[in-house]
């Protein structure tokens, strides 16, 4: 696959301070309150228990603002990276490393308790992208380790919106691959009464997960009512309301989930109708999603029965796609590449299977 010269790993965050590689043990208060919850196992390292050492001068200084302010920093850019260049690339791949490198080791210092919820709340969004890289790539049992996480510090934090975000966003996790049921009774612990305060902006991200969870299991009537939701809450969201890793969730967005939604339902209509509508997204902030957009109308244009328009569209993905290390976004190709079985030996479509075999790198039986 030909991708882009990338910065490997934190050389990607230079601004973070050294300063914070210190004692990995989280402050007492922490580990009590995961002990009584049985989250202990989440608030550590996936990779184990490092053994402790002393403490040296600098672990008794304060938590500085300026250290939670380079987390936050590295944590967006971490968040842009992905959605550019997908869950494996190496900036993605960075959030675990981040949390459990230096985000985790400040736990071993004086916090303020303002502090402290800060911390909590990075801790579960450095928690949440890494699982979302694992789910780009493919790694769904460490995603769903990642995720656990990211829902103990998010409640450690009392955040209301990283709550029912994280929730959601595992109900995504488990809509997208086969387990629409299981995505629907998360959704209702995202809209229960420890979210009652979250943002107008990440109730309609919820609602539209539940939406494409009803459209997976074929319950167009329900996935209209969610949708319908999503659209007015988003209405309604001021455009600062919410947390700035919420700002993803526009329109256009939104009309390309519907699109989706659409094909899953069998509508191509309603799909091509919506992507009209997704157009504004920009190719180069969100590439994995553009790309993944356009394999998804390409393959309504095929259900459509216009095959030449089908090939367009597609080729407008792997233009996208070949810059995105995303499994996830190659299975949406490969989606489309099944649905031309039917018309291999056209030279037009054994072109396109020829770009996604070698751009893509990707294997067409």
């Amino acid at each position: 696959m030909n991708r882009p010269n990338r910065p490997n790993g934190l050389n990607h965050f230079p601004h973070l301070s050294r300063s914070s590689h210190l004692n990995r043990r989280p402050n007492r208060r922490i580990l009590l309150s995961a002990a009584s919850g049985g989250a202990l196992a989440a608030a550590l390292p996936l990779h184990g228990r490092l053994p402790e050492r002393p403490a040296g001068p600098s672990d008794r200084h304060r938590v500085r603002r300026e250290e939670i302010a380079a987390l936050h920093r590295a944590a967006a850019a971490v968040r842009h990276d992905d959605s550019r260049y997908g869950g494996g690339s190496a900036q993605a791949q960075a959030a675990g490393h981040l949390l459990d490198q230096w985000a985790l080791p400040l736990f071993g210092r004086p916090l303020p308790p303002t502090r402290e919820h800060e911390l909590c709340a990075i801790c579960a969004e450095l928690a949440r992208l890494a699982g979302w890289a694992a789910l780009d790539t493919g790694r769904h049992a460490a995603a769903r380790r990642h995720f656990d996480r990211a829902l103990y510090w998010a409640r450690a934090a009392e955040d209301p919106d990283a709550i029912t975000y994280v929730l959601a966003t595992m109900a995504l996790h488990a809509a997208l691959y086969s387990r629409p049921a299981t995505a629907l009774d998360m959704i209702q612990g995202a809209l229960g009464p420890a979210t009652h305060h979250a943002s107008t902006r990440a109730l309609a991200f919820t609602r539209l997960v539940e939406a494409r969870a009803h459209a997976r299991a074929s319950d167009g009537r329900s996935a209209g009512i969610a949708l319908v939701s999503a659209e007015r809450l988003l209405d309604a969201a001021r455009p600062s309301g919410g947390p700035e890793w919420l700002d993803f969730l526009t329109h256009p967005r939104l009309a390309a989930d519907a699109a989706e939604i659409h094909r899953d339902l069998g509508d191509s209509r309603a799909c091509l109708a919506w992507h009209a509508q997704a157009e504004a997204m920009a190719p180069n902030a969100f590439t994995r999603s553009v790309g993944m957009r356009l394999a998804v109308v390409a393959t309504a244009h095929l259900k459509a029965g216009d095959l030449e328009q089908s090939l367009a569209v597609g080729h407008r993905s792997v233009d996208i796609l070949c810059q995105v290390d995303s499994r996830r976004a190659r299975d949406y190709v490969l989606r489309l590449v099944h649905g031309l079985t039917p018309h291999r030996g056209l030279r037009a479509v054994d072109t396109f299977l020829s770009r996604v075999r070698h751009e893509l790198n990707t294997p067409v039986a």
